[in-house]
């Protein structure tokens, strides 16, 4: 996504809920340059109302299909963060969210494509106004 933005007034930030030091070595795998922050005590996901997937959305009867087709070339991995976090896409301005997608399954996330053309849209109205739209985050 950050190789399609040209728009210079759109920053983006990377917030995941693992501790910093787990999200640095994603964050360069990927190939992201920009803020990468923490949040592991879900503080932020709360006050966004970004939920968790049900577990029959995580291991669906597809899934549990394929465990049982190929039981040894199918390892179960060990997980050290919540699997069913499900994550969310938000558009900020003055640190006030003016767009939010909150997915309801692990497959219902925005595409890049459709945060950065609403977000060129949030930056076009910009101006000199920076008025609220949405719900504060701050403390």
């Amino acid at each position: 996504m950050q190789q399609t933005l040209r728009d210079r007034r759109i920053g983006l930030v990377l917030i995941g809920f693992s501790p910093p030091e787990r999200l640095e070595p994603i964050a360069r795998h990927l190939g992201w340059h920009g803020l990468v922050l923490g949040d592991p005590d879900l503080a932020l996901y709360r006050r966004l109302g970004i939920g968790r997937a049900r577990w029959w959305r995580i291991y669906s009867p597809g899934t549990l299909r394929q465990y049982a087709r190929h039981p040894r070339r199918i390892t179960r991995p060990a997980v050290a963060e919540d699997i069913r976090q499900l994550g969310g896409d938000a558009i900020t301005r003055n640190a006030t969210v003016v767009a939010l997608w909150r997915p309801r399954t692990p497959n219902d996330r925005t595409t890049a494509a459709d945060l950065l053309k609403r977000a060129t849209a949030e930056a076009g109205g910009l101006r000199n106004s920076l008025g609220a739209a949405g719900p504060e985050l701050g403390g």
